[in-house]
This record gives structure tokens, C-alpha cells and sequence, in this order.
């Protein structure tokens, strides 16, 4: 809880709240359009990087580190809209994002993806880090299928459904069509 006494709801941006995955495959089709590719239907692993064979990896890693990659990310629907309806239901509602090593770019195109989308209230409301861990909060929405880090979270762990991380058992799997009946809220 919060100051105030409001439940934290940290939120992933990349996989949850922006569409990294379909992006990624509409830029790399664009770019590579003869190279093998990978459906999303058919991911496994969360790293795209991780999904390719080494011969391409290169490319794959041209694709995302490339100017302008994270401003223009389209946001997954329905994602806009409820993280202005949690706040309106008066949760904290705070962004809690991983910058991507080794890009320059990632962390200021994020925080313009930010303002894009929620507009400058939320870039106050982002936290950008490399250890969720060390973050405080009731829940982390968060696509990844492991969430390590330095310390014992005090979130609880819930999961982004996305067809790379559908063998992980847990309990609270989220959309943003249910992700208030899964929260209780």
C-alpha cells in the first residue's frame, strides 16, 4: 500500500501495456522479408532474440535496437484504457519497465512512449529499473515468466498471458479484459 492507503499496481510496459511482440514481427517481416520468422502464436521463449537461430540473431537484435523502435510500439488493447480506469477506481497505478541493455535509445523512447499514450502524469508515475525486486507494491503485472532479482518482492506476481509463458503455473494469469475480476478489484 501506498501512503495513502491505495493497493500499488506495477504494471510491465513492453509485452504488456506496448505490443513489443507483434511490433517486433511487423519490423523484422518488413525488414527481413525472406528470412525465417517466428509466429507469435508459436513464441516459447520470452527473449524474441532467443527464438531465432544464431545465424539471424544479428538481425534480430537490428530490428529492436534500431532509433525509434520503442516510441513506436502500438499499445496492446485494451492497456490504455485500464490504466486510466484503475486510477479512476483510485489505484496506484505505476509503470515499472526494464530498460533494454546495450540500447541508447530505450530508456528516453519509452518514457515518450509513455506521454504518447497516458500522457505526462504517467512519465511521474514510470519506474524504470533493471531489478522489480527492489520495487515496492501489491501486485506486478508482468509478461515475463520468471521475475528474478536481489531481493524477496513484496508484490505479488502476476502473470501477462502471452502464448511464451503459458507453461508457468500461477494462480493470477491477466488480460486486460479480466484483469479487475482476476485482482479482486
Amino acid at each position: 500500500m501506498n501512503a495513502l492507503g491505495k493497493k500499488i499496481i506495477l504494471v510491465d510496459q513492453d509485452g504488456v501495456l506496448a505490443d513489443f511482440e507483434k511490433y517486433f514481427l511487423l519490423e523484422w517481416r518488413k525488414k527481413y522479408p525472406d528470412d525465417f520468422f517466428v509466429p507469435l502464436e508459436k513464441r516459447q521463449l520470452s527473449r524474441v532474440f532467443d527464438e531465432y537461430p544464431e545465424n539471424l540473431r544479428h538481425k534480430v537484435s537490428t530490428v529492436y535496437m534500431a532509433p525509434g523502435f520503442f516510441i513506436n510500439i502500438p499499445p496492446m488493447p485494451g492497456a490504455i484504457a485500464a490504466m486510466r480506469e484503475g486510477l479512476a477506481l483510485d489505484y496506484d497505478m505505476r509503470i515499472c519497465t526494464s530498460p533494454l541493455t546495450g540500447n541508447p535509445n530505450c530508456i528516453k523512447e519509452k518514457m515518450e512512449w509513455i506521454e504518447k499514450h497516458l500522457g505526462k502524469d504517467f512519465t511521474r508515475r514510470t519506474l524504470v529499473t533493471s531489478d522489480k525486486t527492489l520495487v515496492r507494491g501489491n501486485y506486478l503485472i508482468d509478461d515475463k515468466p520468471v521475475v528474478t532479482g536481489t531481493c524477496i518482492p513484496e508484490w505479488e506476481r502476476v502473470i501477462f498471458d502471452a502464448p511464451y509463458n503459458r507453461k508457468i503455473q500461477n494462480p493470477l494469469r491477466v488480460t486486460w479484459d479480466n484483469w479487475k475480476q482476476v485482482l479482486w478489484l
